[in-house]
């Protein structure tokens, strides 16, 4: 199992790297199992989104393609696939899946090759449903395949952005090296997955088989197919006395731009008092909608399709963007900003393909108090939702976001009070979920019962500063590379933690990644003093962290301020470890925790890897554990938290070898 590769061969990864070998016809003759983020669903009963889809792995498909994986490598197409493996189909090869349900439409997430100069190209791909429904599905890879060092770039051939980075994969800051280092192009390729929705037109029964197949002559050398989510769509929703935007003019052919008649529509329903509806069709819109106290509603997110193409403007904006798009925006916070805006029932497809950070061409934007966003889809915008606060009371609910060039949701500056549940995020580009508090503090919200999927870069959950907050009935799986599970981040310019922060009752599964410019591995959950320490009460109650790639939990600080800040106050309690490559904790900072009823098994190293601030003092290392009790099992090394261990004995391994964890299996 190929879960980590040396500085050199990473600045060597190519396509070659990533097709795995063997052929393989798993679930053949049989029901394709299903799972959640790639796991059996009761090992993850009662965390995470309730969806109203069922996940079905490729790899468990009966199939004459590649099975390539399991890989847990950065910029590798297994590492990115959801459970780390996928199905390479070549021309005229198939992937079949068993519908588990009555289905009437599918997801399909794959990858395609990007075009030799970048930009993206288009495939087909044939699907067959029951023997009987037949159907061409045309697959592109425009809103995929970055490269190089952050923010990234779009051309495959392109030398290094900032040659005067420090990169692991010479253990060099080229532009100062002589002789300089030969750097192999692609340079990092990453984000290599999209998803695509297609209606069936009827439903099909369990039982009916939906056969996926790459026609001969096909212009891509390959297809990889990573998973089927198969839906049982309802019927349209319909908007009786609502402020129709027919009316005013809106094209649902998409021809025609609509949205000056979603302003009239809108400016029209808040004189009457009426909701705007937006009947089933696709609408071109191409710049911000402005919202507030005002209500729209789709016929439903597989219905009603609002979609635009990214517009350069001719001088950049007040803000910095130098393109707009599709989006609907709250007023500014610096103007008041909206209250009382109510979005739900549709899909939002933007045309994003670079990350620019001070665009603001997100699916949902500005400061919205008092208001709901619900049942939406948002697909190819930078961020799903980016809220610029100051703000309060808003809820995010039963939302899918997938393909995002940067976050999924982040509550940026002054968010409070607001909630984000039951939420469905896949292939994000940064962190899935984030609460910022740059400058001003959020305080009081919640992230609860979400699940976030393959974020390529950055972490799942990432918490930087704030007071009272909580994150709670999360699933977060198989985050990539520069970031983790779930982070506790002084950084950022973020304001400290004050307060309390809750973490309770989350599962974690194939994370504690590898951190890029340390050459490190992370922790599934780590915190991160940066810019101050970190000394909040800190509550880790219920959490469970399965398939580690490297430890479980984490403490650091970076090293220059090593000897500056500390982690303290910090508290594991309920906790399950199943499976690490490393250790269950590991100590890179000074401070403290505490832990009670840590349960842990399968451990590929000593359990409490303690290398404090590295300065090795007679005294032992300056972080310390505290032992409170029921912290039970262990690994290789016998049990995770021994006697000898407490409270800060010094076990420091910089870099210790990986031992690959088996499978998570029932407690």
């Amino acid at each position: 199992m190929a879960w980590k590769l040396s500085g050199a061969a990473l600045a060597a990864v190519g396509l070659s790297l990533v097709v795995g070998t063997g052929t393989a016809l798993a679930g053949a003759g049989g029901a394709t199992a299903v799972t959640r983020a790639a796991l059996a669903p009761a090992l993850v009963a009662g965390r995470g989104a309730s969806v109203d889809f069922a996940e079905q792995e490729a790899e468990n498909a009966a199939t004459n393609g590649t099975v390539i994986g399991p890989d847990r490598s950065a910029y590798t197409l297994p590492a990115e696939a959801s459970g780390r493996q996928a199905v390479r189909l070549a021309p005229g090869q198939y992937v079949e899946f068993t519908l588990p349900g009555p289905a009437n439409a599918i997801t399909v997430r794959y990858s395609i090759p990007d075009a030799p100069d970048g930009g993206g190209r288009t495939a087909p791909l044939d699907l067959t449903v029951a023997g009987r429904h037949r159907d061409t599905m045309t697959l592109t890879s425009q809103y995929a395949w970055l490269y190089n060092q952050y923010p990234f770039s779009n051309d495959p051939n392109a030398g290094l952005l900032h040659p005067d980075w420090w990169i692991t994969e010479c253990s060099c800051v080229p532009a100062a090296t002589t002789p300089p280092p030969t750097i192999v192009k692609p340079f990092r390729p990453n984000h290599f997955y999209d998803e695509q929705r297609l209606l069936l037109g009827r439903t099909y029964r369990a039982g009916d088989k939906v056969r996926l197949t790459v026609p001969t002559g096909s212009p891509a050398a390959w297809t990889v197919v990573d998973l089927l989510d198969s839906h049982l769509v309802g019927p349209p929703h319909l908007g009786l006395g609502a402020a129709n935007v027919l009316a005013f003019g809106a094209d649902p052919s998409g021809r025609r731009d609509s949205a000056a008649a979603l302003d009239r529509a809108i400016a029209f329903a808040k004189r009457w008092h009426l909701k705007v509806y937006l009947p089933p069709g696709r609408y071109q819109v191409n710049r911000h909608i402005i919202v507030d106290d005002v209500t729209i509603e789709g016929a439903g997110s597989w219905y009603t399709i609002v979609k635009g193409r990214q517009v350069t403007l001719t001088t950049p904006a007040p803000d910095g963007s130098v393109h707009t798009g599709v989006g609907f925006y709250g007023r500014d916070a610096s103007i008041g900003g909206s209250t009382n805006v109510h979005l739900s029932g549709f899909a939002i497809e933007g045309d994003v393909r670079e990350r620019i950070d001070t665009d603001q061409v997100n699916g949902i934007g500005g400061a919205l108090s008092n208001s709901t966003v619900d049942g939406l889809y948002l697909h190819h915008t930078k961020v799903g939702m980016w809220f610029d606060g100051p703000m309060s009371n808003l809820r995010i609910t039963n939302n899918v976001i997938a393909d995002q060039i940067a976050d999924g949701i982040n509550f940026h500056t002054g968010v409070t009070n607001s909630l984000v549940a039951n939420n469905f995020i896949r292939n994000t580009g940064d962190d899935g979920l984030a609460m910022w508090s740059e400058h001003t503090q959020d305080v009081g919200d919640t992230f609860d019962h979400n699940t976030d999927q393959t974020p390529v870069l950055a972490n799942g959950i990432a918490i930087y500063g704030g007071t009272d907050n909580t994150v709670s009935n999360n699933l977060v799986a198989d985050p990539i590379r520069e970031g983790s599970g779930i982070q506790v981040g002084s950084r950022f310019g973020a304001e400290a933690f004050t307060g309390h922060l809750w973490i309770t009752n989350n599962t974690t599964v194939r994370a504690g990644t590898y951190e890029l410019n340390w050459n490190l591995g992370l922790g599934a959950i780590w915190l991160y003093a940066l810019e101050q320490s970190i000394d909040a009460d800190i509550e880790v109650v219920g959490d469970s962290f399965l398939d580690n790639t490297y430890n479980a939990i984490m403490f650091v600080a970076d090293w220059p301020v090593k000897d500056l800040y500390t982690i303290t106050n910090v508290h594991f309690r309920d906790v399950r470890v199943d499976g690490t490559g490393t250790s269950v904790v590991s100590a890179r900072s000074a401070g403290s925790a505490s832990f009670q009823n840590v349960d842990a098994r399968n451990v590929g190293a000593v359990g409490v890897n303690n290398c404090g601030s590295f300065h090795f003092t007679p005294a032992g290392s300056e972080f310390a554990l505290t032992d409170l009790g029921g912290n039970d099992g262990g690994g290789t090394t016998g049990p995770w938290l021994a006697p000898w261990e407490l409270p800060n004995t010094i076990t420091c391994a910089d870099r210790p070898p990986v031992v690959p964890p088996p499978p998570p299996a029932p407690w």
